[in-house]
């Protein structure tokens, strides 16, 4: 009994060290995509009403549930070194694609993204064009929630399906995602309106610098590199992630400030 407790304590550590960046990844890049769909939504419901976009909604789910059901137990037949390969380049490139635009707007590059801006442009467009009415569910407008809902979908369950497909974490990535989706739609039904005071930005910044790290790790593991550290590794490539964002922040304010003078002047 206490040669195994060792073991057992080695175990239950190393458990944990995938399930907690597992789930912050999957609960933060959850949340700021449900995010951006729900500024969508709540524009039908405030121009076209209730149903149309409860309906589109409803119907972009249903969808990718059957996805999620019809192609998750392909995984299995795809071998683990590949696996590994296929979803590390998957997770860096979504990581690398947010942690980009993350540092661009913290150096004020590009403007920041805006959800009460784009749900006054959503709500314009669609007080302008003209409705389509079936079973009184407007067809154009539950065909806007159902893009929104099934385009930020898809990566969530992109994201979901990387980062617990291969190390045995796609139950807790998926309570993960579930549990931002209930959050926001919590939040939706109770203030009504575009979530514009979450820093959106922010949680680009993190996600973006988890999802490379977990991608870096798995990239390195399905080409057989053996990490030292074994998943603690993914801290270590987080924190190097990080400081190197933090580094481009800086000196890409340094460039822009020189060139907004010349303009100026």
């Amino acid at each position: 009994m206490r040669v195994y407790r060792p073991l057992l304590k080695q175990r239950s550590l190393t458990m944990w060290h995938q399930l907690a960046p597992t789930l912050a990844a999957s609960f933060l890049a959850s949340f700021v995509e449900f995010v951006e769909a729900l500024t969508i939504v709540l524009a039908v419901w405030t121009v076209r009403g209730w149903r149309s976009a409860v309906a589109g909604t409803v119907a972009g789910l249903l969808l990718l549930v059957i996805l999620v059901v019809g192609f998750g137990p392909l995984l299995h037949l795809i071998p683990i070194g590949t696996l590994q390969l296929a979803v590390g380049a998957l997770l860096l490139l979504f990581g690398m694609r947010w942690l980009r635009k993350a540092i661009l707007r913290s150096a004020g590059i590009i403007a920041l993204h805006d959800e009460q801006k784009a749900f006054a442009e959503e709500t314009k467009l669609l007080s302008a064009t003209r409705a389509h009415t079936r079973h009184g569910i407007d067809l154009v407008a539950a065909g806007t929630t159902f893009n929104a809902v099934l385009l930020e979908g898809v990566e969530v369950v992109f994201i979901v399906v990387a980062l617990g497909a291969t190390n045995g974490m796609l139950v807790p990535a998926s309570v993960g995602a579930l549990a931002a989706g209930v959050l926001v739609v919590l939040i939706g039904l109770v203030v009504h309106k575009p979530l514009a005071r979450v820093p959106e930005n922010s949680l680009k910044f993190v996600v973006g610098t988890l999802l490379s790290s977990f991608g870096v790790f798995w990239i390195g593991e399905g080409a057989g590199f053996g990490w030292s550290g074994g998943d603690l590794a993914i801290v270590a490539i987080a924190l190097i992630l990080l400081v190197t964002a933090l580094a481009s922040i800086a000196a890409a304010r340094r460039i822009v400030k020189p060139i907004a003078r010349s303009r100026v002047g």
